[in-house]
């Protein structure tokens, strides 16, 4: 049929007249037209209808009239249901038999055409030939074009185009020379995903060349800058109604480096007050070095107060991750000379530690998951008494969003901290914890331990995309080994947060105690907040 038609149309081009010709293509059954530029167009279009199973497509007439050519022709039958005689390729390809029934032709080309897609050949062609009749259905005879592999060659960035070099870098470390295949599009798109800096206005673009294929990347820069202020309200130690709060201002990306300052400030309850200073430069000289310098003051009312410096270097594994070392210089000066339970001490040492965040699809939530885990090695003087003392610190975090079904999702957080040392710690040099973003049910840092652990289980119900409410359930213990108590706690609450044009609201409530202490509902802490990004 095929070599027909090419003969057919080669006489006719020869014996037509010079002047343009329009071509008209009429289905004898349908009388659907279709307007085609020349004869060669004509015979591709009718060569397609076999491919496309209509394999006894016939040529009934052509009538000439003027500057117009009418080619009227009869597709037949489509046959979807036939049998498949596969080329040699094919068979040594798929590891299948040459002859087999299908009941759906279109099916089984898509299936092994999408195996070629997958290793690159983006423009493979099934081939389809007539061979003949077996039982009443068609024999059709299946060979691939797979035409040049492609591979992902390199990436083109618009919109916002003033992002690190490096981030771009090691996208093309990640993908460049990797197979040009939806699973490797997807990983790009995904690689986005929530990503803290930028995001893609559309799924990722693709110009194809003879020699090169590229991915255009549309990026758009978010809003990064964030306002987080808690207010808190509760009772101190004596039982008396106080105001206290957290304020925590982030700047990021500012100067299109993915760079980060943060000041952070709490009052506690107990008259104590802590300010952070943190500054973050992800990728110094180009590479995938960041620097991290952060100062730490803590001030107990007039009774002391510690400094600490912690600069850090670390190494960016992907997005994602990073590993760092760090130093640790620390000072702590007692300004009541009553406080007998504190000393005066300085630390240096040095640590390692490693960061991993997973970014969520949901806006409500911060992240899916995040995990923080260190060590630190520190060589400790306490300076009154010249006394030397080595000691290790472990610290663990991690928190995790599992989607149960639905709108309903479970928080699982978990952690924990130890000191060790071979002499006692002093008062002042403990960790501290308790409050909103720990053991919630108790005041901001109120808890002092040489090693702690908690663990929260809270289950979120999400209205929409715009609000969500929890309840949650904390257990924890701690170790003083200075006042030699190993108090078990547990915390219960339950909270609402949304949006409003200002940014995340939330709104909590919470009781804390230590087990086998009476349940005291004049100890619930109530906290208001709002995460706004500008």
């Amino acid at each position: 049929m095929k070599l027909f038609l090419k003969i057919f149309f080669a006489l006719f081009c020869v014996f037509a007249q010079a002047q343009k010709k329009q071509y008209w293509l009429t289905d004898s059954e349908t009388h659907t037209k279709k307007k085609v530029k020349d004869s060669i167009s004509a015979v591709k279009f009718l060569d397609s209808l076999a491919q496309n199973n209509y394999f006894f497509t016939q040529l009934k007439e052509v009538k000439v009239k003027g500057d117009s050519v009418d080619i009227i022709y009869d597709k037949g039958k489509n046959y979807n249901e036939t049998y498949v005689d596969l080329s040699d390729s094919l068979v040594q390809k798929l590891n299948t038999k040459k002859d087999f029934f299908t009941k759906n032709l279109d099916s089984t080309k898509k299936s092994i055409n999408k195996v070629y897609i997958n290793e690159g050949y983006s423009f493979s062609r099934i081939k389809s030939k007539y061979k003949g009749q077996k039982n009443g259905y068609p024999v059709v005879e299946l060979d691939i074009n797979k035409n040049d592999k492609r591979t992902i060659d390199g990436f083109v960035v618009k919109g916002y185009e003033r992002v690190p070099k490096r981030f771009i870098k090691n996208l093309e470390k990640e993908f460049k020379g990797k197979t040009y295949d939806d699973k490797n599009l997807l990983a790009i798109q995904k690689s986005f995903q929530s990503h803290q800096f930028v995001s893609l206005e559309r799924p990722p673009q693709t110009l194809f060349t003879k020699d090169s294929t590229q991915i255009y990347l549309f990026m758009e820069k978010k809003k990064t800058n964030t306002f987080d202020g808690v207010i808190g309200f509760g009772n101190d130690k004596t039982d008396k109604f106080t105001l206290n709060g957290t304020l925590n201002v982030n700047f990021k990306n500012m100067f299109n480096g993915f760079e980060a300052i943060n000041l952070y400030w709490q009052r506690n309850p107990d008259k104590g007050q802590t300010f952070d200073l943190e500054t973050d430069i992800p990728y110094m000289f180009k590479s995938n070095v960041g620097l991290n310098m952060k100062v730490n003051i803590f001030r107990q009312d007039s009774t002391f107060a510690n400094v600490k410096l912690l600069p850090s270097v670390y190494y960016h594994i992907n997005n994602r991750q990073k590993i760092g070392f760090r130093g640790t210089f620390e000072t702590s000066s007692i300004i009541d000379t009553l406080y007998v339970q504190g000393k005066d001490y300085n630390k240096k040492g040095i640590g390692i530690w490693y960061q991993m965040t997973e970014p969520t699809d949901i806006d409500l939530f911060l992240y899916k998951t995040k995990l923080n885990v260190g060590y630190d090695f520190l060589a400790t003087t306490y300076t009154a008494d010249n006394i030397k003392a080595n000691q290790n610190q472990f610290y663990f975090f991690g928190e995790h969003n599992y989607h149960i079904s639905g709108n309903h999702y479970l928080n699982i957080k978990g952690e924990g901290a130890i000191m060790d040392s071979k002499i006692d710690f002093s008062a002042n040099e403990l960790y501290r914890f308790g409050g909103w973003n720990s053991m919630r049910g108790f005041n901001e840092s109120s808890l002092a331990a040489d090693f702690y652990y908690y663990g929260s289980l809270e289950y979120r119900y999400l209205i929409g995309t715009q609000a969500f409410f929890d309840f949650f359930g904390q257990y924890g213990q701690l170790n003083n080994k200075s006042l030699n108590v190993k108090p078990k706690l547990y915390s219960v609450g339950l909270g609402f947060n949304f949006f409003i044009p200002i940014g995340l609201m939330s709104f909590q409530l919470s009781n804390g105690n230590e087990f086998g202490n009476p349940f005291k509902f004049n100890d619930i802490k109530i906290h208001w907040g709002i995460l706004s990004r500008f």
